[in-house]
């Protein structure tokens, strides 16, 4: 079962206008696109803290592993500027996005088998710190 998720309208104009414009459409775009449909769309000024939006810096840990990552949600065009960043159009960063912090997702690996992977804190969300159109 998909934990339910909340996303900004601004991400959420932003990325669907990301996905338009990139071409060929694939399954994580498409993806993507479901994924908007069924969050729950709200200003970025009503954004809870402990969500994840674009730009956000996440820590998750990839449950019965010792291994904790920390990753950043980033648009293809922000990708050099912010290091250990996840593109919004893979399907990783596309599962984190509108996540909330304690949820636990399935996570494709890249050998196709599945981990369960919980996100454990968002060490900055740019609508908490009041930066609403980064």
């Amino acid at each position: 079962m998909q934990p339910n998720i909340t996303i900004s309208s601004l991400d959420a104009e932003r990325i669907e206008a990301l996905i338009h414009a990139t071409r060929p459409e694939t399954a994580t775009s498409r993806g993507l696109l479901a994924e908007l449909t069924r969050a729950d769309i709200l200003e970025p000024e009503e954004m809870p803290h402990d969500v994840v939006t674009m730009n956000s810096t996440v820590r998750f840990e990839i449950t019965g592993t010792d291994e904790v990552r920390t990753l950043t949600l980033a648009y293809p065009k922000d990708m050099a500027q912010q290091p250990d960043s996840i593109s919004i159009l893979t399907p990783i960063g596309a599962a984190l996005l509108g996540l909330s912090v304690g949820d636990t997702i399935d996570w494709p690996r890249p050998d196709g088998q599945l981990v369960k992977v919980r996100l454990l804190d968002i060490l900055y969300q740019p609508e908490r710190a009041g930066e609403y159109f980064r």
